[in-house]
């Protein structure tokens, strides 16, 4: 039986474009921001670098572009947060059935993005016994130590827990940990069908 639900962010709650970042990129002159920036985009969402030294090798790479263009263009991924999910994890909260973590794979420049355009972020951070950020853990999906830590924080036997990403390496990740798992694909399916969708594991 599931006692505990770990979350996403991304593509769960909030809506994103992931290809928008490279098209913001080449129209500020950087062609191959993606495939050659990879290494410290990971280590800036554990952390590894600061906000102002992530910003300026940002505005190296786009031809020295402002630092307003070049946190436009990195927060150009992030979209829309529809508020019947914020009502759906409400509603979930309120009946204290499940235990409910939030694991995100989010950088400082876009937790701050969030806060400041998603009017009821406070609301929604309040819905979860736990909230976790990786650039705030310093570490990051799809590493284990990060699913071990918090199975070890919270105590958690992974076959009481559901993990839920739409990112597949994030899950098989989980799932080689013997946590259930949904990998969630955002074009055709909502975390509000959660429990018609996965009603095998509860």
């Amino acid at each position: 039986m599931i006692k505990t639900i770990i979350f996403d962010f991304g593509d769960v709650f909030i809506n994103l474009d992931k290809t928008a970042i490279g098209k913001e990129f080449f129209k500020l002159g950087d062609s191959s921001f993606i495939t050659e920036s990879k290494t410290i985009l990971d280590q800036y969402e554990t952390g590894e670098i600061s906000t102002p030294n992530f910003i300026s090798y940002l505005q190296n790479r786009a031809d020295k572009s402002t630092k307003e263009q070049v946190i436009n263009a990195w927060n150009a991924i992030l979209l829309n947060f529809p508020k019947y999910r914020l009502d759906f994890i409400k509603n979930l909260t309120s009946k204290k059935k499940y235990q409910f973590i939030l694991l995100s794979n989010t950088n400082e420049l876009h937790i701050n993005w969030v806060q400041q355009h998603i009017s009821f972020y406070s609301t929604f951070k309040n819905c979860f016994d736990a909230f976790y950020l990786s650039h705030e853990l310093k570490l990051r999906k799809p590493s284990t130590a990060i699913f071990q830590y918090v199975m070890d924080t919270h105590q958690l036997a992974p076959s009481e827990t559901l993990f839920i990403d739409d990112t597949k390496e994030n899950t098989d990740a989980a799932a080689g940990l013997g946590i259930h798992i949904w990998n969630n694909n955002p074009n055709t399916e909502d975390i509000i069908d959660l429990f018609s969708i996965k009603s095998d594991v509860f």
